[in-house]
């Protein structure tokens, strides 16, 4: 007794589609042809599709398959590699379920690792944005120092005014904000220095992560803000961008 293809498909509940694409790959050898030109599968060609089956359903893909050929040998090699990437997607999904969980528990955004963005739902969309690029160019001491400051959050008027400044803010305006913010961004910068020099653990090296903390710098804030961000920087630097080590506490010398 012999089966069409359409019958072949159905005993070995796949599709004809299917049983035509292993032909065409090479996994199924082509039947003998009955007069009127059809398809004549026998019992062979159905425990061969039975095999390609039951292993494509465990996840060996069919290039791999093809590699084992017509034999029915028991696959180890191949099932103890699709058992090692299968651990490695479940250790991937199992960490991305805890973050789901605790990004619903928080009701933050997803742009930012849950242990950062409930400390930083009160930045505004520049700020939330600077600290998304910061996330991606600083090693782990740079995000350590960053997870700390989002979670100081300290009442500074000055870092408000500078949130609200407006574009054409005037020159006199600009000058003395600089002059009120300078302070705390020395005090910022001396407690968490790994964040304003990006240290070389930085996993897209120092120099690339410098500048891309400068081009996010000059996109994502207005002229106005980036004058005052030059003011501030000068205050505390000087023109030469030079400053005496020790004018710069570190933190463990604040603490």
């Amino acid at each position: 007794m012999t089966w069409s293809t359409r019958q072949l498909a159905e005993l070995a509940g796949t599709s004809v589609r299917a049983v035509r694409h292993y032909h065409d790959i090479g996994l199924l050898a082509e039947p003998e042809r009955a007069s009127n030109g059809y398809k004549r599968y026998g019992v062979a060609h159905l425990l061969r599709v039975l095999r390609i089956k039951r292993l494509a359903d465990l996840g060996i893909p069919l290039s791999q398959i093809a590699e084992m050929g017509d034999g029915d040998d028991f696959p180890r090699d191949a099932l103890q590699t699709l058992d090692a990437e299968l651990a490695t997607t479940i250790e991937r999904l199992q960490r991305i379920r805890v973050e789901l969980a605790l990004i619903l528990r928080q009701g933050t955004s997803t742009d930012l690792p849950p242990d950062i963005g409930p400390a930083a739902s009160v930045l505004t969309d520049a700020d939330r944005a600077f600290t998304l690029i910061l996330t991606r160019v600083l090693g782990p001491s740079g995000l350590g120092a960053l997870r700390e400051l989002l979670n100081d959050q300290r009442d500074i008027p000055a870092t408000t005014d500078f949130d609200n400044l407006p574009r054409d803010a005037d020159e006199p305006t600009r000058a003395e904000l600089a002059e009120r913010l300078a302070p705390y961004v020395d005090e910022v910068t001396s407690e968490y220095p790994e964040i304003s020099a990006p240290p070389n653990d930085s996993p897209v090296g120092a120099k690339r992560a410098t500048e891309a903390v400068g081009k996010a710098l000059r996109d994502l804030y207005n002229p106005a803000q980036l004058d005052v961000l030059v003011k501030v920087n000068r205050l505390l630097y000087g023109p030469d961008g030079q400053r005496p080590a020790a004018d710069r506490p570190r933190r463990s010398d604040s603490a």
